[in-house]
């Protein structure tokens, strides 16, 4: 596993197949050329390495990158400068901008894009509700939860309303709603949804239908990302139209959150190589993520996302301890 070792990490550092003769002088090891060749013929069978069609040399499959991970990486501790330099970086004027720039911080110091999961609550209390019309059947709605924390959605309805039927709407879910748990008003939405609609009045039918609408998005975890047009600088992820789809996932954000939802309850480092997040879209990616706690509670995940010839020892501790000075940040607040 030695040359395995070599292989990947000679193939990390310069993105080209490496041929026998560079693993022979790289290994130290005291190996003929075609005692190697006979070893990545092994590693081929394995499905550990793969062989381009244009060149001799071999490179990692993500099979070979999931061993090397697992087994033979070694992960060196963040120098005391570089933690210093982590910590003063991240901005600590309010959580919004904590996590901006802890985003930016991960891109700029991986060269990978960085990104950051919104803390999520698991208590949000509905203290108000208000609806504001606005053009091509959308409506604004303006939240009020947690002692005066003010939350704006916009919410698609099949047919316009006017202000007063919305301040009507208003009127009944507040009535209904207001000091409740957002979960649990969830629960008698979905109660009221399941009553014939002849039982139901029509401001009421209305009024729940829209009120789910609120409560879906206001319980879908949002995230901030920074630096993906770093990923180009990767020859490996050049092709336009790999790229184009990987952007579109940055963009509608429902597979990331997906992959980041899988670590929000892992214990510390979490990685997924090529498809092993279960998107055929990150099939040339590597995620490397860690949550990060607030009042020791995990509310949270952050990361990075790049090719998978990544240098998985330097950027797995960044990862790691840009997690824990982000949660410290935030519970200091």
């Amino acid at each position: 596993m030695s040359l395995l070792k070599t292989l990947v990490e000679r193939y990390i550092q310069d993105g080209q197949p490496v041929g026998s003769r560079t693993l022979a002088r790289d290994s130290g090891m005291n190996l003929s050329p075609a005692t190697i060749r006979n070893v990545m013929s092994d590693l081929e069978d394995l499905g550990l390495v793969t062989s381009p069609h244009t060149s001799a040399g071999r490179i990692p499959t993500p099979q070979g990158y999931r061993l090397f991970v697992d087994r033979l990486l070694s992960v060196k501790p963040l120098r005391h400068s570089v933690i210093e330099r982590l910590k003063h970086s991240l901005d600590s004027s309010g959580q919004e901008r904590a996590i901006d720039s802890a985003s930016s911080l991960l891109s700029e110091v991986t060269h990978l894009a960085g990104l950051v999961m919104l803390p999520r609550r698991e208590t949000v209390i509905l203290q108000h509700i208000e609806f504001l019309p606005l053009s091509a059947n959308r409506v604004l709605v303006i939240l009020i939860v947690n002692d005066q924390e003010v939350q704006n959605r916009i919410i698609h309805t099949d047919r316009d309303f006017d202000p007063e039927d919305l301040h009507r709407v208003a009127n009944y879910l507040n009535a209904e709603f207001a000091g409740r748990e957002l979960g649990s008003i969830r629960q008698r939405i979905l109660r009221s949804m399941q009553q014939t609609r002849d039982d139901m009045h029509a401001l009421m039918q209305t009024a729940v239908e829209m009120a789910d609408q609120v409560v879906r998005t206001s319980q879908t975890h949002d995230y901030v990302i920074a630096g993906e047009t770093n990923l180009m600088n990767y020859e490996e992820m050049a092709d336009l139209e790999k790229l184009r789809q990987l952007f579109e996932a940055f963009h509608t954000k429902r597979d990331v959150l997906h992959v980041l939802d899988q670590s929000i309850h892992a214990a510390g480092i979490q990685i997924f190589i090529g498809e092993e997040s279960g998107y055929s879209v990150f099939g040339e990616c590597s995620v490397v993520t860690a949550p990060y706690r607030v009042d020791d509670e995990v509310v949270g995940v952050l990361g990075v996302i790049g090719p998978t010839r990544m240098a998985y020892g330097r950027v797995i501790p960044v990862v790691d301890v840009t997690a824990k000075i982000l949660g410290s940040l935030l519970s200091s607040e």
